[in-house]
């Protein structure tokens, strides 16, 4: 099935193909997007590659509606919400999920685990989710809130690094940098809680 991240959005209007190209040109030089699926005059895929031809990213933007795949995925991420942690975090995705109007998922391919690649697709990303009314997801880690602190742990049992997190606390959030590898710092943000020795502020 390969790896995705998605950007969840509450917003039904899509940036248009030329946009991206633009962002992408400024972004990435020599990479290119390509259309790969329209309707109704609005792209439903998009590949995005190397400048040697090698296959970054498919960009699928799936509405969410009825019985489509858009819909399909958010129901999907409420199943898996159901036992996530911390609580607060899980019970604020799922709650925020029920206003998402487009998923737009970004399939990672080959060229995406080089750095010019990845810098390419992260263009793409990073504009589309600076639209606003937005959340991120990613496979094995979990989602963020709509300011890209990560909200929900998804992460294996080896991971490690510093991470920026947020946690609610009296309906606000609350963020901080964190140490992935460290059971202390894991277990008080499970628990919806600031590690002890985390570093406060913003990203």
């Amino acid at each position: 099935m390969g790896y995705y991240t998605r950007v969840l959005s509450k917003r039904a209007d899509a940036p248009g193909f030329d946009e991206l190209s633009r962002v992408l040109a400024e972004a990435a030089e020599g990479a290119t997007l390509s259309e790969e699926e329209s309707e109704g005059g609005v792209w439903t895929s998009l590949l995005l590659s190397t400048p040697d031809g090698d296959p970054i990213a498919v960009l699928d933007r799936n509405p969410v509606a009825g019985d489509s795949l858009g819909a399909e995925e958010i129901g999907e991420f409420f199943e898996e919400l159901a036992g996530c942690k911390p609580a607060s975090g899980a019970a604020w995705v799922s709650e925020y999920l029920k206003s998402v109007k487009t998923v737009y998922a970004f399939q990672h391919l080959s060229g995406a685990d080089e750095d010019a690649g990845f810098e390419a697709l992260q263009s793409l990303r990073a504009h589309i989710f600076g639209g606003g009314d937005a959340i991120l997801q990613a496979d094995g880690e979990g989602f963020t809130n709509e300011d890209g602190y990560q909200i929900v742990w998804r992460f294996g049992e080896t991971v490690d690094g510093l991470w920026w997190m947020a946690v609610l606390e009296n309906g606000e959030w609350k963020t901080f940098q964190m140490d992935l590898g460290d059971a202390d710092h894991r277990q008080a943000f499970q628990q919806g809680r600031i590690p002890a020795g985390a570093h406060l502020g913003e990203a």
